[in-house]
């Protein structure tokens, strides 16, 4: 006989019966063969791939550019038709200036994988990040292309001990990273004149193509302690331009002057193959020629020192100027020099410095005025000049906002 008490066991029994075969269950459906589908699904094989294109199904040939090659010799290793070759080149004159290849980049030929060996592909690299790509079918198809670029934020501090390149390399930082903060700082700090224990901290981005590191990108904050000095970068737009400025809200940058006189016109331009009238023969001309009469005034463009003055057979009376470890300039053709200019002499921007001539190798009276960027020329007609304008009242809030926390990672920084 079933008593209530044996009726509630049997009950108790049941459910856990039940829950163990319940869970015996979910175990062996977990552990149940995986589908076909999946395995195959995860198998997938990728095969590799350059510029987009699968290199399985191609036969590829790659070279670098050589001393004095041009791009029309290297269309000459392909066998192509004089049409095919022509067709080329005009499509691509739109894209690029092939007179602007570079020696020891990297070109990529595609060809079919069978005994035509007609080409599919041509890429030439121009830079780590940027390449010419063209395709043959029905007809040619030619493209500028940027290859994907991510980027990592970094930190870093060094101490100086003899220059900011070397504290670069004793901690193993890119190289280009202390031309990016010379540049930041090009007007607050003499980069020619530091001091054993300068020291500087900076968060800034590296960006990389896939694995492979490719340049400095943009600086986010810093600071440089200079002869007992701290002197920081943060970051602001103003006017829809970003620029550093220091703690104060002053910004770090000084403008040039537009031009150096009060001229009548450009006689000549920036141009890498100038025909000059003298020599008679094409060669660059990395200057801008300002036509003036005999003895107009010659302003230096900005603050500085003079670090060369004489005369040469080509630019005659000429005269350079050092503003900041960056940029100098050069006035050249010169009548004569103003009175007190020497080698060393300390100039202010807007200062007269000498006086427009015809000395050298020049046609009539004119000013050759040249830009050097890290003792490059550079375009002065393009050279940018960033406003020195300092916070506006109106953006002193947000701007304030944007320093603290600036300072706060810096301070974490150097902690570190």
């Amino acid at each position: 006989m079933i008593t209530k008490r044996n009726s509630r066991w049997l009950l108790i029994l049941s459910i856990v019966a039940i829950l163990i075969m319940f869970s015996l269950l979910r175990f062996f459906m977990s552990r149940a063969p995986v589908k076909i589908e999946e395995i195959e699904e995860k198998n997938v094989y990728n095969p590799p791939r350059l510029y987009g294109i699968n290199l399985d199904s191609f036969n590829i040939e790659q070279g670098q550019i050589k001393r004095d090659e041009f791009f029309g010799s290297i269309m000459l290793k392909l066998d192509l038709s004089s049409k095919e070759t022509n067709e080329i080149l005009d499509k691509i004159k739109p894209v690029f200036d092939i007179r602007k290849i570079r020696k020891g980049n990297g070109y990529t030929f595609f060809f079919q994988p069978d005994s035509t060996r007609k080409l599919k592909y041509l890429v030439y690299e121009h830079s780590a990040t940027e390449y010419l790509f063209v395709e043959l079918g029905d007809s040619v198809q030619v493209a500028w292309k940027q290859k994907p670029t991510h980027s990592i934020t970094r930190t870093a501090t060094g101490i100086i001990t003899s220059s900011l390149w070397n504290a670069m390399a004793e901690k193993k930082l890119p190289p280009s990273l202390a031309i990016e903060l010379s540049e930041v700082y090009a007007w607050t700090i003499d980069f020619f004149g530091l001091q054993k224990r300068d020291s500087f901290q900076v968060e800034y981005e590296e960006i990389y193509v896939d694995s492979s590191f490719v340049n400095i990108g943009k600086i986010h904050f810093a600071s440089f302690s200079h002869a007992g000095k701290i002197h920081y970068a943060i970051p602001f737009v103003q006017d829809e331009r970003e620029s550093f400025f220091d703690e104060n809200g002053i910004s770090l940058r000084r403008e040039f002057l537009k031009a150096p006189l009060r001229y009548s016109h450009i006689s000549s331009r920036f141009s890498e193959a100038r025909y000059h009238p003298i020599l008679k023969i094409v060669r660059p001309h990395h200057g801008v020629d300002y036509a003036a009469p005999y003895g107009t005034p010659v302003l230096t463009i900005g603050d500085g020192k003079i670090i060369s003055m004489g005369f040469e057979m080509g630019g005659g009376n000429n005269i350079t100027i050092r503003h900041n470890s960056i940029y100098s300039t050069t006035y050249m053709h010169l009548q004569k020099f103003a009175s007190g200019m020497k080698k060393g002499k300390e100039v202010r921007q807007g200062e007269v410095i000498a006086f427009v001539g015809s000395t050298g190798l020049a046609t009539g009276p004119h000013l050759d005025f040249r830009i050097y960027k890290n003792g490059t020329p550079v375009n002065p007609l393009k050279v940018d000049a960033p406003p020195v304008e300092p916070i506006k009242p109106e953006n002193k809030v947000q701007f304030d906002s944007i320093k603290n926390v600036c300072l706060e990672k810096l301070a974490v920084i150097h902690s570190n």
